[in-house]
């Protein structure tokens, strides 16, 4: 990975900012596993993320938590642990707009295995700008490939998106993005393959965070990848119109230390 001393125990993170696409942090960061809540909540105004630990006792965790997500990753330490396996298989498309993001429910048979343990792909969704930040620099948008497991834990692999090229992979997606909520709909004809929209570039850190929307629930074991993910200026464009900015601002480290596959 650029920018990475092998030779140390704490690795420094560098990224070239116009090869990402990225651009800088703002007060912006991202939504997460559960689109929906009540009470009600937003990216902005007096049920904007400031205020989310107030609006019901359930999402205390977004004020008091200590773990929570997104975060800026600057430092890492390196890891020896097997690298995850995605085996992932298409599925008939199945979309829905929740009202924070375009949300694509996944059918049963994909997975991800981390740590020799196995999660079920359940869904993907997006945020705009990007959820995480790397060396304090956030790409356009991102993706979230949300899993969980047996014993109910979930793992949420995290991939930014630069402006580049048209997406062919996700295509069908933002071709279809509902302009209005409603419950999850088959898209006749269409499918989408999770493994053809992974980056190339299999780099990742690894930290355990939260979800990044209410109830902004902690012990989550969160990838954030490194390759980026292409997108068009038109299907960027796409998706803000139906959802505006739905990113939640980065949170405090707290002494955690992700750690860096290479």
């Amino acid at each position: 990975m650029p920018g990475i001393d092998r030779s140390a125990t704490v690795l420094a993170v560098s990224f070239v900012a116009a090869l990402f696409a990225w651009v800088p942090v703002a007060v912006l960061a991202g939504d997460d596993a559960r689109g929906g809540g009540s009470p009600p909540w937003s990216y902005a105004g007096a049920d904007g993320p400031a205020f989310w630990g107030s609006l019901a006792p359930a999402y205390a965790a977004c004020s008091t938590g200590r773990r929570q997500s997104p975060i800026n990753i600057s430092r890492a330490r390196r890891s020896d642990a097997p690298p995850p396996v995605f085996d992932y298989r298409p599925s008939p498309l199945r979309i829905v707009n929740t009202g924070h993001t375009v949300q694509v429910n996944y059918a049963p048979g994909s997975r991800l295995i981390l740590a020799g343990e196995v999660y079920e792909l359940l869904q993907f969704h997006f945020h705009a700008p990007a959820e995480h930040a790397l060396a304090g620099m956030r790409a356009a948008m991102e993706v979230h490939f949300v899993h969980r497991s047996a014993s109910g834990a979930l793992a949420v692999v995290g991939a930014p998106m630069r402006v580049g090229r048209r997406n062919e992979a996700l295509a069908p997606v933002f071709d279809n993005m509902p302009s209005s909520t409603g419950r999850a709909v088959p898209v006749a004809g269409a499918s989408v393959d999770a493994s053809a929209v992974l980056p190339r570039d299999g780099a990742y850190f690894l930290y355990s965070g939260s979800l990044t929307t209410p109830p902004c629930s902690e012990g989550v074991r969160w990838l954030v990848l490194t390759g980026a993910i292409e997108a068009s200026v038109e299907q960027v464009a796409a998706f803000r119109r139906v959802t505006g900015p739905n990113a939640r601002p980065l949170q405090a480290l707290n002494g955690r230390l992700p750690t860096a596959s290479r």
